[in-house]
């Protein structure tokens, strides 16, 4: 039998749990301006789960787990606050859905965000623990009296999703501190499970070799909470993953936008199980008396009452706070360090970044790398990576399966329990399977949790056409990429750039993807041997949202002019470009003056106006299909800005508007830019 007082607790946050679920339905009207859903058949489960976390535990809850985060401290109120976004709400500010919490709170549980936990959650979740298991592995672990572990909660309709399967299969592969609650009520929406499940959450774990399963009456409080110490206790002290598929009844609608009386055929069987008079009848077996019960009853009504009373006359949000914490500040705001020191030779640009990782990672104990062929047996496809296995180790660098969608996804746990994840993804081509993560989890991640969990992270993806890479290996992609707000975005021409840029996205607490054109990490392409550099100190750190003016005029009252704005290969093609055009004219003075960007978010579009305005003519230079791409937008934009000062169309040129990058080499030729028609398209702007 359990202690008297974890009953009495247990049982005072069950009834404020169901007094909060009559008090929503009572006030359908009011609380359903907002869809919000309710923990009501689930709360048994949640409730034994919270009582037992500590504050240097991670939660990762899903959107019907109200009665968990009543059961770590949480008040009505506060609850109250998200279901009506108020300003107040301490998850979010009033900006994501009722029960999607994050917490940082010191003395609870740290809940980083999280999207509407149908699956996707459990890759930050396993992410989280992968960072435990890192700091333990190189010792730079808290020291705690109980280690702490990750719980991600889960119902079992989302565990058919492909990303629960990566995470699954990490968990195991590596061994993680990871409890996955599955709380099963037998539905999806309104497809039950037989329609949509080969198999429960506990018989699907079983194929997954190292990760333990049970499965427990959920809605039993006693059980529950028995089964859960024993499986808690040996995680903390076993250090490896285990799954609980928890049996329970969904007593309440799916969402208060979706009622259970439209499709639901098993509400009297589900009544039957109903966890509540069960717990009331485990109180009278531990001597409680009707009266002691009804007076627990009765308090929580009138807390969820007068709290709710209060939260309906709580502030909304002002305007102003729509433009808050879309990004945490960065300390990185100025050029330090030497630039181009002199060396006896200079050095290729996948050598720069190579030689930026290796200071960065000797500096920084809670800096480390993986993906795909990273680690000490490859060191990369391109070599990136060589050598920092050997020097770091295989728990600092290391190989992952092949599951894109884990590794850019699980930066976000990792981000939250203090370590700086520097991840790649093989190829641009590759990298749509981690889209999912990347929108939904890292780059809303501070926004939605209104600045309390940005994730400070590194993507590198290899991009560009190059040698014959092919459709699977050629691919542009930044035009996507510059359509996902939240996350900066790099994309180096040179060697300085590249570690100069790496420098500022390692101090930087937002997530940065790096787009590094293959074509010149060796400066094989003929024309890119600009892309050498002398390496620059290892205190050189480049800001982001600096474009560099490669190449400058002065403005001229009789010649025309032009700039080019461009990056990563670009620049190159502008380059060359430019010299074969100045000899072709013949002029004493420079006509073409050439903006690298840089970085793609965030724009320089300072440097962009002041160029443009100066020669008023303008050619946008890309790799990608130029319909409908960021090359486009940022003609439009300059379209806008400069128009008044404009002697010819902005103009944009790209590669050809197919779906593929051909692997022969005459049709890869003839789909992408070149030298030879960058200068025809300058010489046609310059003719305008």
């Amino acid at each position: 039998m359990l202690e008297k007082n974890i009953l009495k607790k247990a049982f005072s946050t069950m009834a404020t749990a169901k007094a909060m679920t009559e008090l929503y339905e009572e006030n359908f009207k009011i609380v359903s301006k907002y869809v919000h859903a309710t923990s009501r058949g689930h709360e048994a489960i949640q409730i034994a789960l919270a009582m037992q976390l500590l504050p240097q535990d991670y939660a990762f809850p899903y959107y019907r787990d109200d009665a968990m985060m009543l059961g770590i401290g949480m008040q009505p109120y506060d609850l109250m606050l998200q279901l009506m976004a108020k300003k107040d709400d301490p998850f979010s500010g009033g900006r994501t859905y009722y029960c999607h919490p994050s917490l940082r709170d010191a003395d609870k549980p740290k809940i980083p965000h999280q999207s509407s936990a149908t699956g996707m959650q459990a890759i930050p979740a396993t992410g989280a623990a992968m960072g435990f298991w890192y700091k333990e592995k190189t010792d730079i672990a808290d020291d705690f009296a109980h280690k702490p572990f990750v719980v991600c909660s889960l119902g079992d309709a989302s565990v058919t999703e492909g990303e629960v399967a990566e995470a699954f299969q990490m968990a195991a592969l590596k061994q993680l501190p990871i409890l996955y609650l599955v709380q099963d009520n037998g539905w999806d929406i309104s497809a039950n499970a037989a329609e949509t499940r080969a198999q429960n959450a506990f018989e699907y774990a079983k194929g997954f070799h190292g990760i333990e399963a049970i499965s427990i009456d959920g809605a039993n409080f006693t059980e529950s909470y028995e089964a859960l110490e024993k499986v808690i206790a040996t995680i903390r002290t076993e250090r490896r993953p285990f799954l609980v598929h928890a049996k329970v009844p969904l007593l309440n609608h799916h969402t208060s936008g979706v009622r259970m009386e439209w499709y639901r055929d098993d509400l009297e069987e589900a009544q039957s199980r109903d966890p509540y008079p069960v717990l009331i009848q485990q109180l009278k077996d531990n001597g409680f008396s009707d009266d002691e019960i009804l007076i627990i009853e009765n308090e929580a009504k009138a807390k969820v009452q007068a709290d709710f009373d209060k939260a309906q006359l709580a502030e909304d949000p002002s305007p102003e706070d729509l433009f808050t914490h879309d990004f945490a500040p960065t300390p990185i705001t100025e050029e330090v360090g030497e630039r181009n020191p002199e060396r006896e030779e200079k050095v290729v640009m996948v050598d720069c970044a190579l030689f930026a990782m290796e200071e960065i990672m000797r500096k920084h104990p809670e800096s480390l790398l993986y993906g795909q062929d990273v680690g000490g047996r490859l060191g990369g496809v391109f070599r990136e990576a060589a050598t920092l296995a050997q020097k770091f180790g295989d728990e600092r660098v290391f190989n992952t399966p092949i599951q894109e969608a884990f590794i850019v996804g699980s930066t976000v746990g990792m981000s939250a329990v203090g370590l700086k994840p520097i991840v790649e993804v093989q190829f641009a081509d590759y990298i749509w399977p981690g889209l999912n993560q990347l929108f939904t989890e890292v780059s809303r991640s501070s926004y939605l949790s209104n600045g309390k969990w940005p994730v400070s992270m590194i993507l590198r993806v290899p991009i560009g056409a190059y040698g014959s890479g092919g459709p699977y290996h050629s691919s542009s992609v930044e035009s996507i990429l510059t359509n996902i707000r939240g996350i900066k975005i790099a994309y180096p021409s040179n060697g300085a750039d590249l570690k100069g840029l790496l420098k500022a996205a390692y101090y930087d607490p937002n997530p940065v993807v790096f787009l590094e054109h293959k074509g010149l990490y060796w400066s094989k392409v003929k024309g890119t041997d600009a892309a050498k550099v002398n390496e620059p100190s290892e205190d050189y750190i480049l800001p982001f949202g600096k474009a560099n003016v490669v190449q400058e005029v002065w403005e001229q009252e009789t010649t025309e002019t032009i700039s080019i704005i461009t990056y990563g290969m670009g620049v190159h093609w502008a380059l060359n470009a430019s010299a074969e055009i100045l000899k072709q004219v013949q002029h004493d003075k420079q006509i073409i003056e050439i903006i690298d960007l840089r970085t793609l978010y965030p724009l320089d579009e300072e440097a962009i106006f002041r160029s443009v305005r100066k020669t008023k003519k303008c050619l946008v230079v890309t790799e990608e299909p130029t319909n409908n791409s960021f090359a486009r937008s940022l003609a439009g934009l300059i379209q806008e800005k400069c128009f008044k000062h404009l002697d010819a169309p902005v103009m944009v040129i790209g590669s050809e508007n197919l779906p593929a990058i051909p692997l022969n080499s005459t049709l890869e030729f003839t789909m992408i830019p070149n030298v030879e028609k960058v200068i025809q398209k300058i010489k046609e702007v310059l003719e305008y």
